[in-house]
């Protein structure tokens, strides 16, 4: 697949940089432009994402950044059953449990919510950072979900970063998860309220929250907008009728 031009390998993350470091030098180049195009485009389009991620695994399958890449590209455009084999293949070369959170979320997917909270209680949760633990709480919560247990989910999200005012990168989607569970309980007046306290965490817009709330409040931002085009088209064929009026004058 095409590199742009103003890809140069040099992008990436020092720490990749240095694992690359043991591939010869134009094969480093190679992985490392890959590997920057799977993250420029993860997000937005992670078809292209995974397809950038599969040329980096083929070169360079035994460093375990890559291994790591292919496994977002996966998550990302959904092939569970590929993510959860990189992931582990990444956690078996470093030994770290970053991606555990992640290796769970990839057994809801696969369908098996039952694993997903076996992992959840395993001992790894503890070496977790805050962010990571937090990741698994929410995990957890979507696993209860899955099994149909909505209280379970409410209680599960119940915590002490959940209940700070501090925010912190994670504090919308808790918030959001939140409202979310209350809300497929039948408690909206809760959701609400829970829906309110995301929107005011979520200062990169990277929940729907504030469209969630709106949607509780009953504001319909589409109709207003056709009754927006409506009178526009009306003062439209007011002024034709009136230009009419004037030429046949």
């Amino acid at each position: 697949m095409p590199i742009p031009e103003d890809v140069t390998g040099d992008e990436i993350d020092k720490d990749v940089r240095q694992e690359l470091q043991s591939l010869p030098k134009t094969l480093a180049e190679d992985v490392a432009k890959n590997l920057v195009m799977v993250a420029r485009l993860i997000d937005e389009e992670p078809e292209r994402a995974y397809a950038y991620s599969r040329i980096a695994l083929r070169l360079a399958s035994r460093v375990a950044a890559v291994r790591e890449a292919a496994g977002f590209a996966a998550y990302a455009t959904q092939k569970y059953a590929e993510a959860l084999a990189e992931f582990r293949a990444a956690r078996r070369m470093t030994g770290t449990v970053e991606l555990w959170p992640l290796m769970a979320d990839c057994e809801r997917g696969l369908g098996r919510p039952e694993k997903a909270l076996d992992m959840a209680g395993a001992p790894e949760v503890q070496k977790l950072d805050k962010a990571g633990q937090v990741e698994m709480r929410l995990v957890a919560a979507g696993a209860r979900r899955d099994m149909g247990q909505l209280d379970a989910a409410i209680v599960t999200l119940q915590s002490n970063e959940l209940a700070s005012n501090s925010v912190q990168p994670w504090t919308a989607r808790l918030r959001y998860a939140y409202a979310d569970a209350l809300l497929a309980a039948g408690r909206e007046g809760e959701a609400r309220e829970w829906f309110a306290k995301a929107v005011e965490a979520d200062r990169d817009g990277s929940t729907d929250a504030s469209d969630r709330l709106a949607e509780l409040d009953g504001v319909e931002f589409m109709d207003a907008l056709v009754e927006d085009e409506g009178q526009d088209g009306a003062d439209h064929d007011d002024q034709g009728a009136q230009d009419e009026g004037d030429h046949k004058d």
